[in-house]
């Protein structure tokens, strides 16, 4: 496919609009100097289906409206072309509840997880089922907003109350105590493992985007086959829900070595401390040429 005019779209309307637009000018100059033309286009003061003008789209839109489908099913309306995973994919990603149905059916290991409401916010019977403590979080938001460990009964309330601001759907999830790593993947291979050691207990919006203390690192201690293990999940992970193009899986491991797969992001972070073009260059590929690979896996 002969691209040269490439339709950058960034910002947004969701929680995660500033990394959106950071993410976007990152990605922006790269294809700048690449000699694309490009179009930075915000979809909040944009009329849409002037993108029939370009030859395909860059999207780097973070959460609702970005990452959810509904901006790749308007792209694929238009039959414009875009990077990343379809409609459908993107949307069952993003829903972190259709995720772990996808991965059950296929034998892929999730933590365990009840569905929320104003009725069953029992604590104790909560904790029979799952663990104690355990995450309370929206089924579909990024960034980690809305997410929170709950300790005892206040705490449930509060989790509950917070998560359902981002989504209706609220998930109350088995809390695996470990450590964290994530795989970013680029066509249809990993990019390798890094390790996510955050400062506080989660890994949330300030360690994500803000903080330098957040350490992001190879896991130099585990066996290579533990290596090759984690990443070859991942890859199952995101080829099961129809993902493409590239994205990132997340994991937590226990103290008995299991993985368990938290959620594929389909539209990674491109700032300076995002994580997957950190993976990117430490399997030696620099900020623009991991930008040309993801444009050309457009189709």
């Amino acid at each position: 496919m002969l691209i040269k005019k490439i339709a950058l779209l960034s910002g947004g309307d969701s929680e995660e609009r500033d990394i959106s637009i950071k993410s976007g000018l990152a990605v922006y100059q790269a294809l700048k100097n690449l000699n694309y033309e490009v179009s930075l286009i915000d979809p909040i003061n944009t009329d849409l289906c002037t993108l029939v003008n370009y030859d395909a789209a860059f999207i780097c839109l973070h959460g609702k409206n970005g990452e959810d489908g509904k901006i790749q099913s308007l792209l694929e309306l238009l039959k414009v072309p875009f990077t990343g995973s379809a409609s459908t994919a993107s949307m069952l990603a993003m829903n972190k509840f259709y995720s772990k149905l996808v991965w059950n059916d296929h034998a892929l290991i999730t933590p365990k997880f009840l569905i929320l409401n104003k009725t069953n916010l029992d604590y104790k019977k909560i904790i029979t089922h799952l663990s104690d403590p355990f995450i309370v979080k929206p089924s579909s938001s990024g960034s980690s907003f809305g997410i929170n460990l709950v300790k005892n009964k206040d705490d449930l309330i509060l989790a509950f109350t917070d998560a359902s601001k981002y989504d209706p759907t609220v998930i109350a999830e088995e809390f695996i105590e470990g450590r964290e790593f994530t795989v970013s993947i680029l066509g249809n291979k990993s990019l390798g493992v890094l390790e996510i050691t955050p400062k506080n207990e989660f890994y949330d919006y300030n360690a994500k985007y803000i903080s330098n203390e957040t350490v992001f690192s190879k896991p130099t201690d585990l066996n290579p086959a533990v290596l090759v293990k984690m990443e070859n999940i991942a890859l199952s992970a995101f080829t099961s829900i129809g993902c493409s193009g590239w994205g990132r899986v997340d994991f937590m491991m226990d103290k008995k070595f299991n993985f368990y797969l938290i959620e594929v992001n389909t539209v990674p972070g491109m700032t300076d401390h995002s994580l997957f073009p950190l993976a990117a260059r430490n399997a030696g590929l620099n900020f623009k040429q991991t930008v040309q690979h993801i444009v050309d896996l457009i189709e």
